[in-house]
């Protein structure tokens, strides 16, 4: 339309890999699904957009909690989200403790 501006972006990659083109956005495209999935779990499981934490190391600190605090949450075998495990392990100190420890929980 008249008097509005195409804007794009560009993305620089450095690699060693010596692929062709097509393959090596798909190793990119790849890589942003799983970070993109990450960030959208934290968001949603554990509010960390809304979080004020800014005092220092805090907000790093947090966030590497909250990253641990997700991994160990996926390798339960309890069926449900990782918000519903979350609350779960809230509720349920049993089972926050096969959570915390590693154990397969059923």
């Amino acid at each position: 339309m008249k008097g509005q501006k195409n804007e794009g972006t560009g993305h620089y990659y450095l690699t060693s890999l010596r692929v062709g083109a097509a393959e090596r956005a798909g190793y990119i495209r790849n890589h942003w699904g799983i970070e993109n999935g990450l960030h959208w779990v934290l968001d949603v499981a554990f509010k960390e957009d809304d979080s004020r934490a800014r005092t220092g190391h805090a907000a790093a600190n947090l966030g590497l909690l909250r990253r641990v605090a997700v991994s160990l949450l996926k390798r339960t075998k309890v069926k449900g989200s990782i918000k519903t495990r979350r609350m779960k392990a809230g509720w349920d100190d049993n089972y926050l403790l096969q959570v915390v420890q590693g154990i397969t929980a059923q």
